[in-house]
């Protein structure tokens, strides 16, 4: 269930596409999510639309930052929650050219009653599928 947005500089020659299945491949791998388990929003910005700093806690970005907030259901683990980071970077760096150090990731963990996917309905208010059932409801 995670809705992931992805927002980076149009003047990085990537594929957009690319670095989003990189994303949803690592989620897959590390946290379990389904594969057609996959929404996500990435956004082509301006050099001038893209602000941070090119040092901060001592890591040294450039202007082929790529930002990545994901929403997500309560309750993986500290460890798990590393693997994710990990994973995105890994495959980022292999498959898209983006380097780690450009990598910048935020979790918002919301209950699984905050998602709706259609119809109206909050399909896992009552009951969590099978990938989210050991996190418990939160």
């Amino acid at each position: 269930m995670p809705f992931v947005r992805i927002d980076l500089g149009r003047s990085a020659a990537r594929d957009l596409s690319a670095v989003g299945n990189c994303v949803h491949r690592a989620l897959v791998e590390t946290l379990g999510v389904p594969e057609g388990d996959h929404f996500q929003v990435i956004t082509g910005h301006e050099p001038d639309e893209i602000v941070y700093d090119p040092s901060f806690l001592g890591i040294r970005r450039t202007g082929g930052i790529v930002y990545i907030q994901i929403t997500l259901a309560v309750g993986r683990d500290t460890e798990l929650k590393k693997a994710l980071y990990r994973r995105i970077s890994e495959l980022l760096d292999a498959e898209c050219a983006v380097r780690p150090a450009d990598v910048f990731i935020t979790l918002l963990e919301i209950p699984s009653e905050n998602f709706s996917f259609g119809e109206g309905q909050a399909q896992y208010a009552d009951q969590l599928p099978p990938h989210l059932a050991g996190l418990g409801k939160a």
